[in-house]
């Protein structure tokens, strides 16, 4: 079985085993390639007031409990924060999944949203589904396999772009040694 037929038969076989899983990927990929862009993926950031920050952590937390609907009580409530010094502003992420943004010159919160796009990622690279075992041992071998696909189809796109280059070039010497032998004087006695 010659390497070409061989490639398309893998290319065939694989690409029918992981198309589930990379179906998730493509999808969840689109939705985080427009992240920021689309307000139901990710709030968009509202500009603070301040470029240098005043507000310490207490300051920050403090804003964030003024919104009772976030519920927030402490520290643990808290999932991560994203200081944005050149916007003025803070994102406080919430274990709720909910964003609350707060303005690093007064301590005023600027815009309370849920944020969509670590739930997105999740399931982007298979941890949502069943943790490590997913992403690792399904999500990761689907991205090989579409690393694999994507040489196994660029070598089908080549294989024939590279005959008809070949043919080209074949027929066009063809051409030049059929000139030669017409224009030589032999040819013009005959």
């Amino acid at each position: 079985m010659s390497f070409n037929v061989l490639n398309r038969k893998i290319h065939y076989w694989v690409s029918f085993a992981v198309a589930v899983p990379m179906a998730v990927m493509i999808g969840s990929g689109l939705l985080l390639q427009g992240k920021k862009q689309f307000t139901w993926v990710q709030p968009a950031e509202i500009r603070g007031t301040g470029s240098t920050p005043v507000l310490d952590l207490e300051g920050i937390l403090a804003a964030v409990k003024t919104v009772p609907e976030m519920n927030v009580q402490g520290w643990e409530d808290v999932n991560r924060l994203d200081v944005r010094v050149g916007r003025g502003m803070v994102k406080v992420w919430l274990m709720s999944g909910y964003e609350v943004q707060v303005d690093l010159g007064t301590g005023a919160v600027l815009q309370t949203a849920y944020r969509r796009s670590d739930l997105i990622e999740s399931i982007h690279d298979g941890s949502f589904f069943a943790g490590d075992w997913t992403k690792l041992g399904l999500f990761l071998p689907t991205g090989i396999c579409l690393a694999l696909l994507w040489m196994g189809g660029m070598w089908m796109w080549w294989v024939p772009f590279a005959a008809k280059r070949r043919r080209q070039r074949v027929g066009d010497a063809a051409k030049r040694a059929a000139m030669l032998i017409l224009a030589s004087p032999a040819a013009l006695a005959l």
